[in-house]
């Protein structure tokens, strides 16, 4: 089928017009994008994929019937037709892909298949907007790069922190040089996820110690993955806001990793208190370290420390810390410390004025429409992360975050798994850029289109 040829858009003036710019298509033109997983993640981005004038979801694909139906409510409530359903068993995403004439895919399924299933929608001529991580190999992180390239189809991360307000006004900062020059940058995943891994069979998140085909929602399969790996798991989260930072892919990028990790005890704890002794789960092996560690060097010079801490107990925290020749921000404390300006030397002051002060310019943009941004998950950061997609797709530009990004940030995951099996040994990174990275430009957070 030809594909539609799509007109890029225009800034309009007004919350409304600037959400949704007005200049689209007709409205038998507008973006047919499928999805394959209606899980809790899947079904955010359905919504706000709905929430869009500029947007058609004619067909969705699943496994499981009870996502579906919760799927299907969406549509209902939006006022929208309900779609077409490939739900004939865990291969019926390639009949999807091979038949319908889709614009784009948004892939929010278990992570084993985000690369089959991109590589196959961008070989049908389709964008893609994959949930992190993208890949779990690094011949897969290959595959992704290569058949984008070849296609010349958009292979666009999906959900990640990179437009937390805080984060875009770090990211302001930098470029404006209130930091100096970048020399260490920190970031993780520290999150108690015990009550994602384990439930009863019933309800999304906890009240009982059930993973694999006894679980619900994400227990169904992320736990595997605890048993089966010792790694960094989801490096993305931390590494995502980094990367723009550190001009990673554009100027800059990383060179080799180690990594190591602690004894794994909080998830075989976890089910023994919760669910006793005698419960078949409690002899189950978790390979998955309860902190795993890992030491980036880039060609810059710049170190990244990533840490993963998702079995234990403990708040939530991206543990970011920015450090330049001229001072430092950390996330964790809300402080930030500028040398020549903050008022007292060697004192560390809050950064909510700095946060004031060098609020992005997309988020400024969009700060009036608060119901919008509160709705749409992770504290805004999904619409804007949809919105971004959408918009590259209209006008058939590079995404923000692009195949590149999306490879690099996800080969740390069998790279620190690599690494721990050797000792911590030093693993090099593949430059999947083939050497564009030296004179790529940035191309995320300029400005306050997206």
């Amino acid at each position: 089928m030809k594909r539609r040829k799509f007109l890029k858009t225009t800034a309009i003036a007004g919350i409304a017009s600037a959400v949704y710019p007005k200049n689209l298509f007709s409205a038998n033109e507008r973006l047919q994008i499928g999805i394959i997983g209606t899980g809790l993640r899947g079904q955010w981005n359905i919504k706000l994929l709905l929430d869009r004038p500029d947007v058609d979801i004619p067909v969705i694909c699943d496994i499981d019937q009870r996502m579906i139906e919760m799927a299907m409510k969406l549509f209902s409530k939006a006022g929208r037709p309900k779609p077409k359903v490939y739900d004939n068993g865990p291969e019926d995403y390639q009949n999807m892909l091979n038949k319908e004439p889709l614009d784009a895919v948004n892939i929010a399924t278990p992570w084993e298949w985000h690369h089959p299933m991109s590589v196959l929608a961008m070989n049908n001529n389709m964008h893609v907007g994959v949930e992190v991580p993208a890949a779990l190999t690094i011949d897969d992180c290959w595959d992704l790069v290569n058949t984008s390239e070849k296609t010349k189809k958009l292979c666009m991360i999906m959900e990640n922190v990179n437009y937390r307000r805080d984060i875009m006004a770090i990211l302001n900062m930098v470029r404006q040089g209130i930091f100096g020059e970048l020399i260490h940058c920190q970031g993780g995943y520290q999150h108690d996820l015990r009550h994602v891994k384990f439930n009863d069979g019933d309800g999304p998140y906890g009240g009982g110690v059930e993973f694999g085909k006894n679980a619900f929602s994400e227990a169904r399969w992320r736990t595997q993955h605890s048993v089966d790996k010792n790694a960094d798991l989801y490096p993305t989260h931390g590494l995502g806001p980094i990367s723009p930072m550190l001009e990673i892919n554009r100027g800059n990028r990383m060179l080799h990793l180690s990594s190591t990790s602690t004894q794994s005890r909080g998830l075989s704890k976890y089910i023994i208190d919760n669910g006793g002794v005698d419960h078949p789960n409690a002899s189950v092996k978790f390979k998955l370290g309860d902190v795993v560690t890992t030491l980036i060097k880039c060609v810059n010079g710049q170190t990244i420390v990533l840490s993963h801490d998702t079995n234990s107990p403990r708040p939530y925290s991206l543990n970011f810390r920015v450090q330049g020749t001229k001072g430092l921000w950390m996330k964790d404390s809300k402080s930030i410390y500028i040398e020549g300006v903050s008022p007292k030397s060697h004192k560390w002051e809050a950064d909510e004025m700095y946060l004031k002060k060098y609020d992005h310019p997309l988020w400024k943009r969009f700060s009036e429409a608060k119901s919008t941004l509160s709705d749409s998950g992770h504290g805004g950061v999904d619409f804007f992360i949809i919105r971004a997609f959408v918009e590259s797709l209209k006008g058939n530009q590079k995404p923000v975050i692009d195949v590149y990004d999306a490879v690099s940030m996800s080969c740390i995951v069998p790279l620190s798994e690599m690494s721990i099996k050797q000792d911590s040994a030093s693993i090099k990174i593949p430059d999947f850029t083939r050497g564009k990275w030296k004179t790529n430009k940035s191309i995320f957070g300029l400005n306050d289109n997206y």
